[in-house]
């Protein structure tokens, strides 16, 4: 119920706005929001785009949405084509965080605001703002889920066996998940519960690029091979469902999933539809829900304040350092964090049906 009353304030702030902006302005007076989603191919960043372009059109803004297929020169091409049309503000949720100095340096002489879109652009002076999700304290959550799931404060052996996944190692966020993640987790390698059965560990050894979950099932297929023949994996960090569902695999095609030899405890990222019906089977043990709904309107109202030659207030200022220099000091990118939310079997009605996110048959209830 909590749930349901934030999300729907936070929608009816927006719908506020709508009419707050009034009907006599069209939207060709208003200007052109540029909008650009890393890729198509994955369910959370259509759900992303069609959120920011719905909220800002009610507002009379016309939107130009483009999807980069997972490709860095695409998306560079993408955003130098916005910059010629004279999108007012541009919106981008980048492929590779350190990749766009040189086009975002190009948006800063057109004098285009510019938003990093729940992934913060590095090592750029020229990113506006970032609006995302807390993700340290995502990725603390994900490492509760274990903590949970695997009974760690009252193990039935020890050491339980777990292996470590991370997220793309040219995306900022990755690296705040991890950190959050492991920052729970110590204090249980410390004392001996848990225990890495492959001792791979730090993101520049356990990072997926791309996130991709055929990587990270190829992963997992050799770790189960070279270091599980005679010991059992207990549970595996993940940072992202595709990941969870595909690492759940790896498992179940060596034996995993029976009574006698249950999955390994996973979590994950993102709340996707697949991993809802996994977790309703009872093989993916939870997930991590962002809800892009609530992201999308924050962009909305952002955007519209931008727009409106205001100052936005009560953003983050000491959080999220990307690594440039800007008047002479390191850039603490201006923020907006949102909060997210752990879904189980036991709250997953709840949270995501009952607010909308994803429908009954959606889920498989």
């Amino acid at each position: 119920m909590k749930k349901l009353l934030v999300v729907g304030m936070v929608l009816l702030y927006a719908m506020t706005m709508v009419f707050a902006a009034g009907a006599a302005e069209s939207s060709s007076s208003k200007g052109m929001i540029g909008v650009v989603m890393p890729t198509r191919s994955e369910e959370r960043w259509n759900k992303d785009g069609a959120a920011v372009k719905s909220g800002l059109e009610k507002l009379g803004y016309k939107v130009d949405l483009q999807f980069s297929d997972d490709d860095i020169p695409t998306q560079v091409r993408q955003i130098e084509d916005l910059i010629t049309k004279d999108a007012k503000v541009l919106v981008i949720a980048s492929i590779d965080g350190v990749a766009l100095s040189d086009v975002l340096a190009k948006a800063a002489e057109a004098k285009i605001p510019v938003i990093a879109y729940d992934r913060l652009i590095m090592k750029s002076p020229n990113v506006d703002y970032y609006l995302s999700f807390d993700n340290y304290a995502v990725g603390q959550q994900m490492g509760d889920i274990l903590i949970k799931g695997m009974n760690l404060d009252n193990p039935k052996k020890k050491p339980l066996l777990i292996e470590l996944f991370g997220g793309s190692p040219d995306d900022n966020n990755a690296y705040k998940f991890y950190d959050g993640a492991m920052d729970r987790l110590k204090p249980y390698f410390a004392n001996g519960t848990l225990k890495i059965g492959s001792g791979q560990q730090g993101m520049d050894t356990v990072g997926t690029l791309r996130w991709s979950n055929e990587l990270a099932m190829s992963r997992m297929e050799n770790l189960l091979s070279a270091h599980y023949t005679n010991q059992t994996l207990d549970g595996i960090l993940s940072p992202y469902d595709p990941i969870s569902l595909s690492t759940l695999e790896a498992c179940k095609a060596v034996g995993y999933g029976t009574a006698g030899k249950p999955l390994p405890v996973v979590g994950g990222q993102d709340c996707i539809v697949a991993s809802c019906k996994s977790i309703l089977a009872g093989d993916q043990y939870a997930t991590v829900l962002k809800d892009t709904r609530v992201l999308g309107q924050a962009t909305v109202v952002l955007v519209d304040t931008i727009m409106r030659g205001e100052v936005p207030q009560g953003l983050d200022t000491t959080s999220y350092n990307n690594d440039s220099i800007k008047n002479g000091k390191p850039y603490i990118v201006p923020s907006v964090l949102l909060k997210s939310v752990i879904v189980t079997k036991d709250n997953l009605k709840a949270e995501v049906v009952d607010t909308g996110y994803h429908t009954a048959a959606e889920v498989g209830l």
